[in-house]
């Protein structure tokens, strides 16, 4: 994996510059995916503008005393700042209430941490904050979200991309059909290596309730090895077993691979959901109604990778959720809602 600039530009030219090592490989993409998110929100703003769905803001130019007509997607910079910070604050709540337990062992560490983002908690924020915003520069909320649908789904996609290169901790349960080496090298497996790796190196792997959940799966041969099994080798948390004969910084490597959901949830976002949902946005003309289903998809697939994803669960008694299973449920739900409701409404509309 790749922590920082320092490994990655070591990784894929050979070349050692120890003071790359300052550059985030994490940042770099969630940086990426701002940027690429803000350019779809700004097209699909401006198109709005063009068809007369959405207003400028009208205001006085304090130094000409002229009004001046400011539309939305000249103000998406704005826009992408509060969601940000709202959106950061909310992912470090939701994170504390998640992972309570660490927590309030270690509040202000954890709140100050690099890591510990929860994706759901900054974007129930960061609407919020985006509603009032919206409010503020007369910009009609319903159309920003809908604009806001296909740029939100690609800016999580990439991402994604930067959970699964700097190696955070965002992955799935082991797969315990491959097993690392001494080198940090990945090797097939049998259910009995596997067992003894589970034994001798019990302490650097994860437990729920006493048991280390894994699945048996061997790459079929359709599929790369990496696509369903990663041992995040130099991962940026340092979680795992110490790399035999390594004194680097990151030194770590997980002793069983596990799914790389990152890598999953990344191709699903950005080539199969965000051209679905950009295809669209010309043809569902009640607001909201690609917003919701934004919402169905987003929560579709986050229910789904959530099944063999590594997460705090909730004793609820007869069943045990995660945050994510909740959240996403209730999105799946809200999606769903908002579809038919719009739905209707445009077929009740004379043409």
């Amino acid at each position: 994996m790749y922590p920082d600039f320092h490994y990655l530009i070591r990784g894929l030219f050979g070349i050692d510059i120890p003071g790359l090592s300052i550059l985030k490989t994490f940042g770099f993409f969630v940086a990426l995916g701002f940027i690429f998110g803000a350019l779809a929100l700004q097209k699909e703003l401006k198109r709005k503008a063009k068809a007369g769905l959405i207003q400028p803001d009208i205001r006085i130019n304090k130094k000409t005393g002229q009004s001046e007509k400011i539309y939305p997607h000249q103000r998406v910079s704005d826009i992408i700042f509060v969601a940000a910070i709202a959106g950061f604050i909310g992912a470090k709540v939701f994170n504390a209430l998640e992972t309570w337990s660490d927590f309030i062992q270690d509040p202000i560490g954890s709140l100050f941490s690099r890591s510990g983002l929860t994706f759901y908690g900054g974007l129930i924020l960061a609407t919020v904050a985006l509603y009032y915003f919206a409010r503020k520069i007369k910009l009609d909320f319903r159309h920003l979200c809908d604009a806001a649908a296909p740029a939100l789904i690609l800016a999580y996609g990439i991402g994604r991309l930067g959970c699964h290169f700097a190696g955070d901790g965002d992955w799935g349960i082991y797969n315990s059909a491959y097993v690392s080496q001494a080198d940090g090298t990945v090797k097939t497996a049998t259910i009995e290596e596997y067992n003894q790796v589970a034994a001798e190196k019990g302490q650097y792997m994860q437990h729920f309730e006493g048991k280390i959940p894994h699945i048996y799966y061997p790459a079929p041969s359709v599929l790369p090895r990496w696509f369903v099994a990663m041992n995040y080798k130099h991962n940026v948390n340092n979680e795992g077993m110490p790399i035999a004969g390594g004194q680097e910084e990151y030194n770590s490597v997980l002793p069983v691979a596990v799914f790389p959901t990152s890598v999953w949830e990344f191709l699903a976002c950005v080539f199969i959901i965000f051209p679905i949902l950009w295809s669209l946005r010309k043809k569902l003309n009640e607001p909201l109604q690609l917003f919701g289903l934004y919402l169905i998809f987003n929560g579709l697939e986050r229910f789904l990778v959530e099944k063999v994803r590594v997460n705090t669960r909730y004793d609820l008694g007869f069943i045990h959720p995660t945050q994510a299973e909740i959240i996403s449920s209730l999105l799946i739900l809200a999606g769903i809602i908002l579809l038919v409701r719009k739905t209707k409404q445009s077929k009740a509309i004379p043409a």
